[in-house]
């Protein structure tokens, strides 16, 4: 632990991206359960607003794929608070379509928002942490970085949240010498708005998911949320990893 890093977790300050609703709302409530002081952001200032009030944190609008938005919100955390000690990354959009059909602005929005909206992230909070020579990231990836999608496609998401694991890796080689771990958490499919868009209210595709799950279930956010806690708080010898939490789904 760097000698600027608070040891008590009620000292820290963490930001949560894409915190208004589904995983990122269960990490952002695991980490305030945890004594950390958390700042909600989202593009929906309505939903992000909402949740910050219930979870007794401060919100800040946010669209990561706007920089310059991202840098004047690391820089107000700062300013609010004096120091930034965690950031998740979880803002992410998805697209379900064949490939053939996948249009330029779709394949450039996705990335745009998942790949280098979490990279800009990085950068901008990345300042910070390297200045104070401490620092946790976490970027929410998915198991559709390792596997193609199946029974649905979405090539653009499956690209953009590979390159997320591979950014927290290179990341992590880059910074550990300036007291900044990376690592990113790879969900299975998890119970959220954004899986409602793929089909949720399909039985038939809903049979085919838990089929390809061993657990034989669909996960919980707040499953998700207890894994991005622990490599965020207490694994301080973890960097450059992607951790899978996915029900047993990618070791068939």
């Amino acid at each position: 632990m760097s000698e600027s890093q608070p040891h008590r977790s009620e000292e820290r300050v963490a930001v949560v991206t894409g915190a208004g609703q589904g995983i990122g709302y269960s990490i952002a409530a695991a980490l305030v359960a945890r004594g950390v002081r958390v700042v909600v952001t989202d593009r929906n200032p309505d939903t992000g607003a909402a949740a910050a009030k219930e979870l007794g944190c401060v919100f800040l609008p946010l669209d990561v794929s706007d920089p310059l938005a991202v840098t004047a919100t690391a820089d107000e955390v700062v300013r609010q608070f004096g120091r930034v000690d965690i950031l998740v990354n979880n803002a992410g959009i998805a697209h379900e379509d064949d490939a053939l059909d996948v249009t330029d602005e779709v394949w450039n929005r996705i990335l745009s928002v998942d790949l280098t909206g979490t990279f800009v992230a990085c950068r901008e909070f990345g300042r910070h942490f390297v200045r104070q020579r401490s620092g946790s990231i976490v970027n929410i990836s998915s198991i559709a970085a390792f596997i193609g999608s199946n029974p649905e496609y979405h090539v653009a998401y499956d690209v953009a949240k590979a390159g997320v694991a591979q950014l927290a890796r290179s990341l992590a080689v880059e910074w550990a010498q300036y007291g900044v771990r990376v690592n990113a958490v790879a969900p299975g499919r998890t119970r959220t708005p954004i899986l409602d868009t793929v089909g949720m209210d399909d039985p038939q595709r809903m049979t085919q998911w838990i089929e390809q799950i061993p657990m034989r279930r669909l996960l919980e956010a707040d499953e998700i949320a207890s894994a991005v806690a622990f490599i965020a708080l207490d694994g301080s010898a973890v960097t450059g990893q992607t951790l899978l939490v996915d029900g047993g789904q990618i070791a068939q």
